[in-house]
């Protein structure tokens, strides 16, 4: 069987001893490579105040396009509760209008918007509290029990850092209304008030939106009702991937954009020469992830070579993102990232690398471009 198309989602990682015009230069290279090993997409991340340098994606995102021919560049994605639709659609409008046919529209939910308008609630409308789960293995592909977000979105460094995203007072837009705003737009069909508002650039760009996820949630049921692509997180939640996935599919509508569902799903991965040397390039990993799920902003990315093992107590707060995340040589990732596409489906796998040193993040790339049979 063919393998299906193999796409890269990067994060501009600021390695320690390193800074932000270094991070953003590396990502331009590697883009530039991993057009000529034949990945299909190349997508950039949206992160603020932590040492990762891909803050404003469509700036990123125009920067990579001019310096490659081919290779589609898109968002992973734009958090619209931090922006407008209008914005939106005139950023991507533009890059579309400099690199037709060539950007990838990919938008998420995360980090909603503070609310100062109470909300009437029901409360037959609210679930139960879940069982506690246990770990299980389906197929070779790991499924943790969820991480509990509540202690993260609860740190004070987490408050405060999304409140500077977001103007004074602000109103969360609803999630379904801003993607309805911005296909209408795109479409030419948008109103305001009896008046018709055209978005220029944006209005007639060949821009469909890529519907990011990570549980059985809003975002996956809004992509299946209209009809869009979706892109489960296994890298970031592995314990609800398979569940955001088969709620898209239960929701799916066909439409003009996609006669079918259409699923792309991301891990997290380090290939290198052999298992043990990517086992030491990936020792780090953990240490970064606490640093996220600590409260404290995900700081540089640590050397390996200075990392002490986690404790125990640390361990037990990133053991869901260590125990997924594919390390070993090309043969063992592929193998790990061929289980995941069975289990789920997929019908594009995108992955994400990091490493402390550059070289071994592009080789990383090279090693399971060539593997996975890309450019052939």
């Amino acid at each position: 069987m063919t393998p299906v198309p193999l796409s890269v989602l990067d994060l501009s990682p600021i390695s320690a001893g390193g800074d932000a015009p270094t991070a953003l230069r590396t990502t331009i290279e590697l883009a530039q490579h991993a057009e000529r090993w034949g990945y299909r997409r190349f997508w950039v991340a949206e992160h603020h105040f932590v040492a990762v340098a891909s803050a404003a994606p469509a700036v990123l995102i125009g920067q990579i396009a001019a310096a490659t021919n081919t290779i589609r560049v898109g968002s992973a994605a734009v958090q619209l509760s931090h922006t407008t639709a209008a914005a939106v659609v005139e950023s991507f409008g533009m890059l579309d209008a400099f690199h037709p046919g060539r950007i990838d529209l990919g938008v998420g939910r995360s980090g909603q918007r503070r609310i100062t308008k109470p909300r009437p609630r029901s409360p037959a409308k609210r679930r139960p509290p879940e069982p506690p789960r246990e770990w299980r293995e389906v197929d070779g592909v790991v499924i943790p029990p969820p991480f509990d977000l509540r202690a993260l979105l609860g740190s004070g460094r987490v408050r405060a850092t999304m409140a500077i995203l977001q103007q004074p007072e602000a109103v969360a837009p609803d999630f379904s209304e801003q993607l309805g705003d911005i296909m209408a737009m795109l479409a030419g069909t948008y109103e305001v008030d009896g008046f018709d508002v055209h978005a220029v650039p944006g209005e007639g760009a060949a821009l469909t939106p890529w519907i990011f996820g990570s549980s059985r949630g809003r975002s996956a049921r809004e992509a299946g009702a209209r009809g869009l692509p979706f892109v489960a997180s296994y890298h970031l939640t592995p314990a609800t991937a398979l569940e955001a996935i088969d709620a898209y599919r239960d929701a799916f509508v066909p439409s003009p954009a996609r006669p079918r569902p259409y699923v792309v799903v991301s891990a997290d991965i380090v290939v290198a020469d052999d298992s043990a040397t990517a086992k030491h390039l990936a020792s780090s990993y953990g240490h970064w992830v606490y640093s996220i799920r600590a409260g404290d902003g995900a700081v540089p990315y640590p050397d390996p070579d200075d990392c002490a093992p986690l404790t125990d107590e640390q361990l037990a707060v990133v053991i869901d993102r260590v125990a997924t995340q594919f390390v070993g040589d090309a043969d063992e990732v592929a193998d790990r990232l061929a289980a995941l596409q069975r289990v789920t489906g997929a019908d594009e796998l995108v992955i994400t690398s990091v490493t402390h040193r550059r070289e071994d993040r592009l080789r990383s790339h090279e090693l399971i471009a060539k593997r996975w049979g890309l450019g052939e």
